[in-house]
């Protein structure tokens, strides 16, 4: 058996699992991990300004990639900086392993420098955090994460290295070595005929599709079934782009804040909804009882213990998504049945034709519906998209439209201010090898672009061309005393105007480039410019729009009770 370096096993298997892109920041308690990436090759890495950044920039490859996305972050410090990212990866059920380096064994319980727990703190944010006391069982540990993170619900795994144990020599011979078998849970039989039953005894159903249908690579299933069976589809926030939104089929999008009009509508005159991947969030079903109503719901997930958390469903079926909607659509065809829905989908057409939401405002300040509008219209179905938190994540779920899987992503549960900017960064560099010129647009706020905007430099120094469209509603405006010290740390001519913070400068400061925008007939000749600056400079381009500073924004308690600001389009 072949010796080497315990850290040369460890890239070796990080390799072998697919990872070819890390983020991290070197410090002296990991240095073995990255002279062994240095020594074996084969992965390239982007050093990051905080651990944190790291942990989104792999969410963002991971997301992109469905594979299992690396963080690498040293001792103390590094570790709880990366707790955020976790938090967010376990939220969204994404599958990533953070690495850290760690302070010698025997000085674990004495108060070494940076000698934290990391383990007992990361529990309660990932699938399994474990400390590597011993070197042989380091490739071990490593295939056991990456079989934890994509199995069942995917999520995040933390694996702590002390330094001592990374020093050592093993015997390991990677060619006799392999990823573990990942199990996927198939359903029972017997409860997918009886979710057939139920849906073809429906007369106003509904298939709702969850961030678990993206995850398990089943839309083109879910296609499959809705055009043979002829049921309308809604999409949560996070299966955004599960199912082309120009489809005939699609009915929206229901909840309290990122929803439709006519997604609202449809679903309180459905009867019957079959849920898939879908965990009913708080801000997708509002009050529960209005939600749940008379209606009949079967709910398919793979982690069993999802099924009957937020209510009990009349059927509850455990199953990987894609299997289930496999299986489903077998037994519809053997029985030669459809669902009998033709008055139905009349009226999700007639709901979706008539129940929308006004965009094409030329108002100064500009209205943030016209500035998805001219997004929904410059950028076509193959742009990868990334936003987070705040008002831009309640306007894009109502206006801005999804096509494909995997070009919408939005950390949609934990919601961490800045997530964008570095998660584009592992979007974009996701693509380096399959789609290598595909556009990448974050759409961030002013408040969020300032609170991650130092990984602005990773993308500049390492030539990471994205989009960034930010809509300024004046949110630092109203605390400009309070980050006047933040901003001073820039060293260049930061300076406020009416408008606030000249993000322009800030960019400009970062070795990138940008434009404000104040009217809404400048939006799309901006946006227009940034594809091109970004291409010709291989750098992050940011178009800064002014919406409005007081905006409101279609919101409700329950789905029945949700107020509209704006009267109907033409009414």
């Amino acid at each position: 058996m072949a010796r080497m370096p315990v850290m040369n096993a460890v890239v070796e298997v990080l390799k072998d699992e697919g990872v070819d892109t890390a983020f991290g920041c070197p410090g002296a308690a990991i240095l073995p991990l990255y002279k062994a990436m240095e020594d074996v090759g084969g992965i390239e890495h982007l050093i990051v300004r905080h651990e944190e950044g790291a942990t989104h920039m792999a969410d963002g490859w991971s997301r992109t990639t469905g594979g299992v996305g690396v963080a690498i972050g040293t001792s103390g410090p590094a570790g709880t900086n990366m707790i955020t990212g976790l938090y967010t990866a376990i939220a969204d059920s994404i599958p990533i392993v953070c690495i850290t380096g760690q302070q010698r064994t025997d000085l674990l319980d004495k108060e070494g420098f940076q000698a934290v727990d990391i383990v007992e703190i990361a529990k309660p944010v990932t699938k399994w955090a474990v400390q590597i006391k011993e070197a042989a069982t380091a490739p071990w540990i490593f295939r056991e994460a990456f079989r934890i993170a994509r199995e069942g619900r995917p999520g995040p795994v933390l694996i702590d290295i002390p330094v001592d144990v990374a020093q050592q020599v093993i015997e390991y011979d990677p060619e006799l070595d392999a990823p573990l078998t990942v199990d996927t849970v198939a359903p029972h039989p017997p409860r997918v005929e009886r979710a057939l039953d139920l849906l073809l005894a429906a007369e106003r159903p509904l298939i709702l599709a969850g961030g678990g249908v993206i995850l398990a690579e089943a839309s083109d299933e879910l296609r499959e079934l809705a055009e043979y069976l002829r049921v309308p589809v809604q999409v949560t926030l996070m299966g955004k782009g599960s199912f082309d939104e120009d489809s005939p089929l699609y009915a929206g999008m229901t909840g309290v804040q990122t929803s439709q009009r006519y997604g609202n509508a449809s679903f309180l005159e459905s009867d019957l909804v079959l849920a898939v991947g879908a965990r009913f969030a708080d801000r997708h079903t509002g009050r529960i009882d209005v939600y749940r109503g008379e209606r009949t719901f079967i709910h398919v997930d793979v982690k069993a213990t999802q099924i009957g958390r937020v209510f009990e469903p009349d059927l509850g079926v455990v199953s990987d998504a894609r299997l289930f909607l496999r299986a489903l659509l077998a037994a519809a065809r053997r029985r030669d049945a459809r669902a009998r829905v033709e008055g139905w989908l009349d009226r999700v057409g007639e709901l979706k034709s008539t129940l929308t939401r006004r965009e094409d405002f030329d108002t100064v300040p500009i209205k943030a519906p016209r500035v998805y509008k001219e997004i929904n219209e410059v950028f076509d179905e193959d742009t990868y998209f990334v936003t987070a938190i705040g008002l831009y994540q309640i306007w894009g779920g109502q206006h801005q439209k999804a096509y494909k899987p995997r070009r919408y992503q939005i950390c949609g549960q934990a919601g961490p201010l800045g997530w964008e900017i570095p998660a584009a960064i592992g979007v974009k560099k996701a693509l380096k090898n399959t789609e290598p010129d595909a556009e990448v647009v974050g759409i961030v706020g002013d408040y969020g672009f300032q609170y991650m905007v130092e990984e602005l430099a990773v993308a500049a120094q390492y030539n990471v061309p994205y989009v960034l469209v930010m809509l300024n509603n004046e949110y630092l405006g109203l605390i400009r005393q309070a980050s006047i010290p933040f901003e001073m740390n820039f060293q260049v001519d930061v300076h406020y105007d009416e408008y606030g913070t000249d993000n322009v400068k800030i960019m400009e400061a970062y070795g990138c480039s940008g434009r404000r925008v104040r009217e809404p007939g400048d939006v799309r000749d901006a946006l227009e410019w940034a594809r091109k600056e970004a291409k010709a400079t291989s750098r992050p381009v940011l178009v800064e729009i002014m919406i409005e500073r007081e905006a409101n924004t279609p919101h409700g308690p329950s789905i029945d009770a949700v107020k509209e600001f704006e009267p109907l389009p033409g009414a």
